[in-house]
């Protein structure tokens, strides 16, 4: 029995990579699918595997435990979840203050999906070279957003090469889940650090992904100067599968600190008196757009996804 890395499916075939580097094709063990497990995949990308067999005919057996994984809604059966990626050290989120406008409120469902599933976050605003001095001024102040949270934040430009340096060591060494809406510039970022990965870029439109027939794989791309990239094409429905809108506070790390000062232990930071979350944005602690983004969040919470 030998032990390897999913980082490839596309359903029915793995592509594993073994401890020695070598890529394998792997098949699922039939009795293995009938596992109790509530998403569409058993298998996912990032999965550490063990397998057995000879050329053309490994089969996987076992599935290691997944330090972590983060899940999207699955678009064939509604109660079920689809695993997009286990194992991950972080996910990044490429984001475009301008062509395209990144809205504040998806930037806040990407941190929230995340802090559910224990992964660490990053926000890379790209593009940064279509701001004027004022719009900079701008865009730090929203940045400053994120990095009081303790979130790591990146400005960049695959067109002049600004900040490419801190965004390579940020992924360094590390299984990182690339995510971002279409034409953010993914694929021009990944191109512009490490030429031999050839990342898909937004030519299917998101729409595609909606349909009732249609199931993505995301596949992970070992980065030459080290560490992997996980991408996920399309990413509606993206993250909140599990989350309670009563919870959803929490996943909010300046507001959960402020929960255990409200005045009602069944608050939910909207119309009750005494609630800590309203006060703290008059103090500062709570940003606006942030609680903004809460209350997008906690009252469209049955919707399949949030602007």
């Amino acid at each position: 029995m030998e032990r390897g890395r999913v980082i490839k499916s596309t359903g029915s075939w793995y592509t594993v990579e073994r401890e020695n580097g070598e890529l394998i094709e792997c098949r699922v063990r039939g009795k293995f699918r009938q596992r109790n497990i509530k998403s569409t995949n058993p298998v996912a990308v990032g999965d550490w595997v063990r397998f057995y067999g000879e050329t053309n005919e490994y089969v996987i057996s076992d599935i290691d435990e997944r330090k972590n994984y983060i899940v999207r809604k699955s678009v064939n059966l509604s109660k079920q979840s689809h695993i997009i990626a286990s194992n991950l050290d972080q996910a990044v989120l490429v984001a475009t203050l301008k062509n395209p406008v990144t809205f504040p409120t998806f930037i806040d469902r990407f941190c929230v999906a995340a802090e559910a599933y224990h992964i660490s976050v990053v926000i890379v605003f790209n593009k940064i070279d279509l701001f004027d001095e004022e719009e900079r001024e701008m865009v730090e102040a929203f940045r400053s957003v994120y990095t009081d949270l303790g979130y790591v934040t990146a400005v960049c430009s695959a067109e002049t090469g600004e900040g490419l340096d801190e965004f390579k060591s940020i992924l360094k060494d590390k299984v990182s889940l690339l995510s971002g809406h279409s034409g953010v510039g993914k694929s021009t970022l990944i191109n512009a650090i490490d030429k031999n990965i050839k990342i898909k870029t937004g030519a299917i439109s998101e729409a595609h992904y909606t349909g009732q027939h249609t199931t993505t794989f995301a596949e992970m791309h070992k980065l030459d100067f080290g560490g992997y990239i996980v991408d996920t094409p399309g990413i509606r429905g993206f993250g909140l599968v599990d989350i309670e809108k009563e919870e959803m506070a929490g996943y909010f790390p300046e507001m959960r600190e402020l929960l255990p000062d409200c005045k009602f232990y069944n608050c939910v930071h909207i119309s009750e008196p005494g609630c800590a979350v309203k006060e703290g944005i008059k103090t500062g602690k709570v940003a606006e757009t942030r609680y903004k983004s809460y209350l997008n969040m906690y009252q469209n919470s049955d919707e399949e996804h949030y602007r």
